[in-house]
């Protein structure tokens, strides 16, 4: 059970693991799991479960049974650390990260907002 929101963990691939994002697209995966590992971590990524269908109700009289059909499964991971202890918050605003030149990774750079992260001017000075 997780801590709260901003700290939760599962089993990926029979392993347990700090959650880092959930239904995140294949290109994202590819960026969190390359800096993830150049900073240590293991990471995992799952494909995320199909949404289960919506349960049948029992026809009307007189009304044909309807047949209920899954919507299609978006090509989406679950994305986690080995470590089961990490958090997101704590790691990028714990500067606990870095890129692969050595500059602390941002919260616009995690959230792919920009390219290099520029750790001279605070996040909250950041205009959108």
């Amino acid at each position: 059970m997780a801590i709260n929101k901003n700290h939760e963990f599962e089993e990926l691939d029979g392993v347990k693991c700090g959650i880092v994002e959930k239904n995140v697209k294949p290109e994202r995966v590819k960026f969190l799991k390359e800096l993830l590992e150049y900073n240590g971590y293991k990471v995992v990524a799952v494909p995320t479960p199909a949404p289960k269908p919506p349960a049948a109700t029992p026809p009307k009289e007189g009304e044909p049974a309807m047949v209920a059909v899954p919507p299609p499964a978006a090509e989406t991971f679950i994305v986690g650390v080995t470590d089961y202890t990490f958090n997101t918050i704590n790691a990028v605003f714990g500067r606990l990260l870095r890129t692969k030149n050595g500059q602390v990774v941002t919260l616009a750079y995690w959230q792919q907002q920009e390219n290099e992260p520029d750790d001279e001017t605070p996040y909250y000075e950041i205009k959108p």
